[in-house]
Protein backbone atom coordinates (compact mmCIF):
# COMPACT_ATOMS: atom_id res chain seq x y z
CA UNK A 1 0.00 0.00 0.00
CA UNK A 2 1.22 3.43 -1.07
CA UNK A 3 0.06 6.97 0.33
CA UNK A 4 -0.95 9.66 -2.38
CA UNK A 5 2.59 10.75 -2.66
CA UNK A 6 3.69 6.96 -3.90
CA UNK A 7 5.79 6.53 -0.15
CA UNK A 8 5.60 3.08 0.84
CA UNK A 9 3.08 2.32 3.49
CA UNK A 10 5.77 0.01 4.90
CA UNK A 11 8.72 1.26 6.63
CA UNK A 12 12.53 1.86 5.44
CA UNK A 13 15.41 -0.43 6.70
CA UNK A 14 17.37 2.58 8.29
CA UNK A 15 19.80 1.75 10.95
CA UNK A 16 18.67 3.67 14.70
CA UNK A 17 21.75 5.99 14.11
CA UNK A 18 20.47 6.84 10.46
CA UNK A 19 17.58 7.85 12.12
CA UNK A 20 18.52 9.47 13.86
CA UNK A 21 21.64 11.61 12.16
CA UNK A 22 18.66 12.13 9.07
CA UNK A 23 15.31 13.47 11.17
CA UNK A 24 15.35 17.18 11.24
CA UNK A 25 11.82 19.34 11.60
CA UNK A 26 10.09 19.07 8.27
CA UNK A 27 7.71 22.35 7.94
CA UNK A 28 6.95 22.06 4.43
CA UNK A 29 4.22 18.84 4.71
CA UNK A 30 1.87 17.58 2.17
CA UNK A 31 -2.08 17.80 2.71
CA UNK A 32 -2.52 13.89 1.83
CA UNK A 33 -3.75 11.78 4.57
CA UNK A 34 -1.86 9.39 6.53
CA UNK A 35 -3.30 5.94 6.18
CA UNK A 36 -4.51 5.07 9.26
CA UNK A 37 -2.36 1.63 9.84
CA UNK A 38 0.50 3.85 9.58
CA UNK A 39 -0.46 6.00 12.18
CA UNK A 40 -1.70 3.51 14.57
CA UNK A 41 1.88 2.02 13.95
CA UNK A 42 3.87 5.44 15.01
CA UNK A 43 1.69 5.62 17.94
CA UNK A 44 2.56 2.37 18.90
CA UNK A 45 6.34 3.05 18.93
CA UNK A 46 5.42 6.29 20.40
CA UNK A 47 4.44 4.53 23.77
CA UNK A 48 7.48 2.23 23.92
CA UNK A 49 9.32 5.38 24.81
CA UNK A 50 11.12 5.31 28.23
CA UNK A 51 8.76 6.45 31.08
CA UNK A 52 9.94 6.70 34.65
CA UNK A 53 8.92 3.77 36.69
CA UNK A 54 7.17 2.67 33.92
CA UNK A 55 3.90 5.06 35.01
CA UNK A 56 3.14 6.01 32.01
CA UNK A 57 1.53 9.18 32.74
CA UNK A 58 0.56 10.68 29.34
CA UNK A 59 -1.89 10.20 26.66
CA UNK A 60 -1.79 10.97 23.08
CA UNK A 61 -4.61 13.24 21.41
CA UNK A 62 -4.53 13.01 18.03
CA UNK A 63 -6.34 16.02 15.93
CA UNK A 64 -7.70 15.59 12.38
CA UNK A 65 -10.94 17.81 13.21
CA UNK A 66 -10.38 20.98 10.62
CA UNK A 67 -12.57 23.29 12.93
CA UNK A 68 -9.87 22.21 16.09
CA UNK A 69 -6.82 22.67 13.90
CA UNK A 70 -8.40 26.17 12.40
CA UNK A 71 -8.66 27.71 15.70
CA UNK A 72 -5.78 26.54 17.09
CA UNK A 73 -3.85 27.73 14.03
CA UNK A 74 -4.83 30.84 14.75
CA UNK A 75 -3.52 31.27 18.16
CA UNK A 76 -0.32 29.70 16.77
CA UNK A 77 -0.23 32.56 13.96
CA UNK A 78 -1.03 35.15 16.57
CA UNK A 79 1.92 33.90 18.55
CA UNK A 80 4.64 33.61 15.57
CA UNK A 81 3.64 36.75 14.40
CA UNK A 82 4.36 38.61 18.14
CA UNK A 83 7.69 36.51 18.97
CA UNK A 84 8.88 36.30 15.06
CA UNK A 85 7.02 37.71 12.37
CA UNK A 86 7.09 41.32 13.28
CA UNK A 87 10.91 40.90 12.86
CA UNK A 88 10.63 39.57 9.34
CA UNK A 89 12.95 41.99 7.43
CA UNK A 90 15.28 42.03 10.47
CA UNK A 91 15.52 38.45 10.88
CA UNK A 92 16.33 37.73 6.58
CA UNK A 93 18.64 40.75 6.85
CA UNK A 94 20.97 38.48 9.39
CA UNK A 95 20.35 41.08 12.30
CA UNK A 96 18.44 39.16 14.57
CA UNK A 97 21.19 38.36 17.36
CA UNK A 98 22.41 35.32 18.67
CA UNK A 99 19.10 33.81 19.23
CA UNK A 100 17.89 34.40 16.01
CA UNK A 101 16.89 32.01 13.09
CA UNK A 102 18.91 31.28 10.06
CA UNK A 103 17.00 33.30 6.88
CA UNK A 104 16.27 29.22 5.83
CA UNK A 105 15.65 28.38 8.79
CA UNK A 106 13.20 31.54 9.51
CA UNK A 107 11.32 30.70 5.92
CA UNK A 108 10.42 27.14 7.20
CA UNK A 109 9.15 28.15 10.47
CA UNK A 110 7.22 30.58 8.68
CA UNK A 111 5.52 28.18 6.18
CA UNK A 112 4.45 25.82 9.25
CA UNK A 113 3.07 29.18 11.25
CA UNK A 114 0.82 30.04 7.69
CA UNK A 115 -0.17 26.35 6.53
CA UNK A 116 0.02 24.70 10.21
CA UNK A 117 -3.53 23.96 9.98
CA UNK A 118 -3.12 21.99 6.61
CA UNK A 119 -1.03 19.29 8.18
CA UNK A 120 -2.71 16.21 7.84
CA UNK A 121 -2.40 15.24 11.77
CA UNK A 122 -1.62 16.70 14.73
CA UNK A 123 -0.81 14.63 17.90
CA UNK A 124 -0.58 16.36 21.05
CA UNK A 125 1.46 14.31 23.92
CA UNK A 126 -0.73 14.99 27.09
CA UNK A 127 1.09 14.63 30.83
CA UNK A 128 -1.69 13.61 33.78
CA UNK A 129 -0.61 15.32 36.95
CA UNK A 130 0.64 18.38 35.06
CA UNK A 131 -1.92 21.24 34.95
CA UNK A 132 -0.56 22.50 38.13
CA UNK A 133 3.06 21.76 38.05
CA UNK A 134 5.75 24.05 39.06
CA UNK A 135 8.93 21.01 38.49
CA UNK A 136 10.73 22.64 35.42
CA UNK A 137 11.58 18.96 34.61
CA UNK A 138 8.03 17.56 34.26
CA UNK A 139 8.46 17.68 30.51
CA UNK A 140 11.17 14.68 30.73
CA UNK A 141 8.09 12.40 31.45
CA UNK A 142 7.29 12.16 27.65
CA UNK A 143 9.75 13.57 25.83
CA UNK A 144 11.64 10.48 25.16
CA UNK A 145 8.28 9.04 23.67
CA UNK A 146 7.54 12.36 21.60
CA UNK A 147 11.17 11.65 19.95
CA UNK A 148 10.35 7.79 19.25
CA UNK A 149 7.11 9.36 17.45
CA UNK A 150 9.32 11.53 15.41
CA UNK A 151 11.64 8.70 14.89
CA UNK A 152 8.92 6.34 13.80
CA UNK A 153 7.13 8.80 11.38
CA UNK A 154 10.81 9.57 9.60
CA UNK A 155 10.96 5.67 9.18
CA UNK A 156 7.60 5.96 6.91
CA UNK A 157 8.96 9.06 5.19
CA UNK A 158 6.47 10.98 7.07
CA UNK A 159 7.66 14.52 8.90
CA UNK A 160 7.23 16.05 12.09
CA UNK A 161 8.06 18.82 13.97
CA UNK A 162 7.91 19.80 17.83
CA UNK A 163 6.26 23.03 18.43
CA UNK A 164 4.81 24.98 21.72
CA UNK A 165 3.85 27.83 20.03
CA UNK A 166 0.50 27.88 20.47
CA UNK A 167 1.40 28.19 24.00
CA UNK A 168 -1.37 31.17 26.67
CA UNK A 169 -4.25 29.17 25.18
CA UNK A 170 -3.74 25.90 27.40
CA UNK A 171 -7.17 26.60 29.40
CA UNK A 172 -9.00 27.37 26.23
CA UNK A 173 -7.19 24.11 24.39
CA UNK A 174 -7.94 21.62 27.78
CA UNK A 175 -11.79 22.35 27.21
CA UNK A 176 -11.37 22.11 23.08
CA UNK A 177 -9.39 18.81 23.37
CA UNK A 178 -11.39 17.27 26.57
CA UNK A 179 -8.81 17.39 28.46
CA UNK A 180 -8.78 16.27 32.45
CA UNK A 181 -8.24 19.07 34.40
CA UNK A 182 -4.81 17.70 35.96
CA UNK A 183 -3.97 17.44 32.11
CA UNK A 184 -1.11 19.70 30.39
CA UNK A 185 -0.42 19.51 26.77
CA UNK A 186 3.44 19.13 26.37
CA UNK A 187 3.89 19.49 22.55
CA UNK A 188 2.20 19.94 18.99
CA UNK A 189 3.80 17.75 16.72
CA UNK A 190 2.16 18.24 13.14
CA UNK A 191 2.44 15.12 11.02
CA UNK A 192 2.51 14.83 6.90
CA UNK A 193 4.68 13.33 3.89
CA UNK A 194 7.16 16.26 2.80
CA UNK A 195 5.81 18.69 0.71
CA UNK A 196 9.59 19.72 -0.15
CA UNK A 197 13.31 19.33 0.96
CA UNK A 198 14.76 15.88 1.44
CA UNK A 199 15.91 14.04 4.47
CA UNK A 200 19.34 15.05 6.17
CA UNK A 201 21.79 15.45 8.62
CA UNK A 202 20.58 19.18 10.33
CA UNK A 203 23.55 21.26 10.61
CA UNK A 204 24.62 21.62 14.13
CA UNK A 205 27.90 22.89 16.33
CA UNK A 206 30.61 20.49 16.33
CA UNK A 207 29.70 18.72 19.09
CA UNK A 208 33.52 18.98 20.51
CA UNK A 209 32.42 22.62 21.17
CA UNK A 210 29.32 21.66 23.13
CA UNK A 211 30.16 18.31 25.01
CA UNK A 212 31.99 19.08 28.47
CA UNK A 213 33.53 16.50 30.69
CA UNK A 214 33.21 16.34 34.19
CA UNK A 215 32.61 20.08 34.83
CA UNK A 216 31.12 22.97 32.67
CA UNK A 217 34.44 24.32 30.11
CA UNK A 218 36.53 20.82 30.48
CA UNK A 219 36.27 20.25 26.48
CA UNK A 220 38.64 17.72 24.62
CA UNK A 221 38.92 16.71 21.14
CA UNK A 222 37.41 13.55 19.08
CA UNK A 223 39.94 11.10 18.81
Amino acid sequence: MSSPTGESAHPESLSALEALHSTPSRRYLSVDPIPDDVLWSILDAAIRGPSGGNTQPWGWVVVTDQAVKDLVAGWYRANWEAAYGRRRDEILAGDAGPEGLSARGFLGAEHLAHHLEEAPVWVFPVLRNAADATNPRIGSSVYGAVQQLCLAARAYGIGSSLTTLYGGHEDELRELLGLPPDALTMALIPLGYPARGRWAQPRRRPVEEVVHFNRWGATRGRP
